[in-house]
């Protein structure tokens, strides 16, 4: 897909309207984790420089096009101001002309676009008020892109577009993933259902060639062989869903691997006795909480012989020691590779950046990827507006 990016977009002293994600988790009135805001640095920095004016819009949780004063964006100001280093102009987007007016190659914060009843039903006539404050329109939030709003889609269509340094990096790092990637390309897929990432399975069995399966959706594939899994977290109803889904993986040509040995404990707690079985010998009062040795190793095996790994959701239940064993190793296998230059590895989803974190290894990947949901709508291969609008 076309798409401009900001390196390519004259901004020489023009008002720039940056669509930003910087709905970050606070704790007593403070930011706990700045990442996503200083990940729009270099993209507002890039305006600065060119005697521009960034007029940064963003969302703040879910007030429903209500104003909800707990929701204001007012409380990232300080955060966003040490990151970028300089004072940051907020208003409320009725007074926002003015702002624009008076601060002129300044960083200027417009109150929590979802405070407007338009934003989530992309209305043109936001979108209209949006484009007036601005000559060029710039989105740096992939991880709204799968949002159809007034502020990552309508708005778009009315100046001209581009992607930000975070968005440009993002959409570049997908489709060295998955849209021409180098291979063999590996999909590590993990998590607890496989209820929730049917269309994400169903579309990587077509594109990758090797698909490992972990976390309690594995369960659920082991239980559709006719395997017992105790009282492992399983969906015995999708049954029939995983084998249509391990037949169409056949017919792509895509190997399907699901662990051959498991750690299984009687408690879901930190430290429960465990011991390591079979795949097929998970006792009926215990439950399957981790992959194996055995199954890492065999993982390890198919990363060594991989150009590409795609990484999306943890082996086991990571968050409680020592279920983190499968996740932490596998991981570091694929940092050690992607540090050796032999490996491209993309990761993406909460739990996912979690884990590795988790793992230490978050810096080692070839990208790590912020956005929840258009990560993953991106890998069931479904349009993401936000993209399509810049194009």
């Amino acid at each position: 897909m076309a798409w401009t990016p900001l390196s390519d977009m004259d901004v020489t002293g023009k008002r720039v309207l940056v669509r930003v994600d910087i709905n970050v988790p606070v704790e007593d009135g403070r930011v706990t984790d700045a990442t996503r805001i200083n990940r729009i640095v270099p993209t507002v920095q890039h305006i600065l420089d060119a005697g521009g004016t960034p007029i940064l819009v963003a969302h703040f949780g879910r007030p429903k096009g209500q104003v909800v004063p707990d929701m204001s964006l007012r409380i990232v100001l300080p955060a966003l101001e040490q990151a970028l280093g300089q004072t940051v102009k907020f208003t409320e987007l009725d007074a926002a002309a003015d702002a624009i007016a008076f601060n002129k190659n300044q960083p200027i914060l417009l109150e929590n676009i979802r405070f407007e009843p338009g934003e989530e039903k992309n209305d043109p006539a936001l979108a209209d008020r949006l484009a007036a404050l601005c000559d060029v329109y710039c989105n740096d939030a992939f991880s709204a892109a799968h949002r159809a709003h007034a502020s990552t889609t309508a708005v778009a269509q009315l100046r001209p577009s581009c992607a930000g340094m975070l968005m440009a990096a993002e959409l570049s790092a997908l489709e060295a993933a998955l849209g021409t990637p180098k291979r063999p390309v590996v999909a590590v897929v993990g998590g607890a259902k496989v209820s929730t990432k049917l269309d994400l399975l169903g579309n990587l069995v077509s594109k990758v060639d090797h698909l490992v399966i972990g976390g309690g959706m594995a369960n659920t594939f082991l239980a559709a062989q006719g395997i017992a899994v105790g009282t492992s977290l399983c969906e015995h109803d999708l049954a029939d869903t995983a084998r249509a889904i391990s037949a169409k993986a056949a017919d792509a040509g895509c190997a399907l691997h699901l662990p051959t040995d498991v750690v299984v404990a009687r408690e879901f707690a930190a430290n429960a006795p465990n011991e390591t079985v079979p795949a097929d010998a998970c006792p009926s009062d215990a439950m399957i909480l981790d992959a194996g040795p055995e199954t890492v190793a065999q993982i390890g095996e198919v990363f060594a012989k991989a150009k590409t790994v795609i990484w999306n959701g943890p082996l086991g239940a990571f968050e409680i020691t020592p279920f983190d064993r499968a996740t932490v190793a596998a991981a570091q296998a694929a940092a050690t590779l992607t540090k050796m230059g032999k490996l491209t590895s993309v990761a993406g989803g909460g739990d996912t950046v979690a884990a590795l974190n988790h793992a230490g290894v978050a810096g080692d990947f070839t990208y790590i990827s912020t956005a929840g949901g258009a990560f993953l709508e991106w890998m069931e291969g479904k349009t993401l507006p936000g993209v399509a609008a810049l194009g």
